[in-house]
């Protein structure tokens, strides 16, 4: 038999409940509700994407309301057409992408540098001259298409490097290997460690420190969504912050389980190095980030990047860069001690 609530038992109930709520230290329960959001990495996993993973291991996704949906970029993903599409809310760039942004007048742009410094090198065997960037003037260099269009044309500016010296890169480090003067580029995460594996101790030059500023690993959002959703793009990049302080400051192994699982070609020690070589080489803290915090970004940066870009006649001198990036979500010092 159903038990009836009469009007004046509703009210009273309700008027019950309400003051229940006023009385200070009583909280009703209540389910949290998570905006589910995506994020496209820019390679399958590894290291370098580990504050993600440390933020959906550890639940500070969960903790700042996110549920984030973590996916795979790879060699036939094309990271900026899925963002455009609005097939993923976030994904995972670079300063060049966000530059073609704002040139191509798309609705897409960066919000948070998770890198620093590009992690881009060129590397070399020991003990045969090619120590530093001027003693590779004139001679072979294996480059990728990729690297023709974006560091490239930095080198041959800086110092002095012609076209003429470039071979293709097929992401075979055989050919390295099997030549003492060979000269390739790589990650400095990645293929130092491979070819130590293999037993050459190489020189590693990092492009970044020569003065090559664009910002890598950035995180990039359509517009529609820093528009629309302000207060669920900032808990996401907050969030994915603190999972990055997380994940090199403390104990990376919540995140590196994630990593192996999606990705069983990373192992323990693939995955040390990268983190030791991102710490000793300030790739994520490093520069403004060191006063401002993980993922900062400045216009002063971005600016020198632009002009970089137009010297190699890469964008127009009368591009409006700014709209390629925005510093709302960042600079907020979220996750420092002290």
């Amino acid at each position: 038999m159903k038990r009836r609530i009469g009007r004046r038992t509703a009210l009273s109930w309700l008027a019950g409940t309400t003051a229940a709520a006023s009385i200070p230290g009583l909280r009703r329960a209540r389910a949290q509700t998570l905006d589910r959001v995506s994020f496209l990495s820019n390679w399958r996993a590894q290291a370098e994407h580990g504050g993600y993973y440390q933020a959906v291991a550890n639940g500070i996704y969960r903790r700042h309301g996110i549920d984030c949906d973590l996916r795979q970029g790879g060699p036939q993903v094309n990271n900026s057409q899925i963002l455009l599409n609005g097939r993923v809310d976030f994904t995972m760039g670079g300063g060049f992408q966000a530059l073609s942004y704002a040139r191509e007048n798309l609705p897409a742009l960066c919000i948070g540098a998770i890198f620093q410094k590009d992690p881009q090198v060129l590397i070399a065997h020991p003990g045969v001259g090619n120590d530093s960037f001027e003693a590779l003037r004139g001679k072979p260099i294996l480059i990728s298409g990729g690297g023709r269009v974006s560091y490239w044309p930095f080198l041959r500016a800086r110092f002095g490097y012609t076209d003429d010296q470039v071979r293709p890169y097929t992401f075979n480090m055989q050919p390295f290997l099997a030549d003492r003067n060979a000269i390739q580029q790589g990650y400095i995460t990645s293929e130092p460690f491979a070819i130590r594996q293999a037993g050459v101790n190489p020189v590693v030059l990092l492009i970044a420190d020569a003065g090559y500023e664009p910002y890598s690993t950035t995180i990039d959002a359509r517009k529609q969504m820093v528009d629309e959703k302000p207060d669920v793009v900032q808990r996401f990049v907050n969030a994915t912050i603190e999972g990055w302080y997380d994940y090199l400051n403390g104990d990376p192994a919540p995140g590196n389980v994630l990593i192996k699982r999606d990705n069983p070609d990373m192992d323990d020690a693939k995955i040390a190095y990268a983190i030791r070589a991102m710490k000793e080489y300030g790739i994520v803290i490093s520069g403004d980030a060191e006063r401002l915090g993980i993922g900062a970004m400045t216009d002063a940066r971005w600016e020198r990047f632009f002009r970089q870009t137009v010297e190699y006649q890469l964008n127009p001198a009368d591009l409006d860069f700014r709209k390629a990036y925005s510093l709302r979500f960042v600079n907020q010092r979220v996750g420092m001690r002290g």
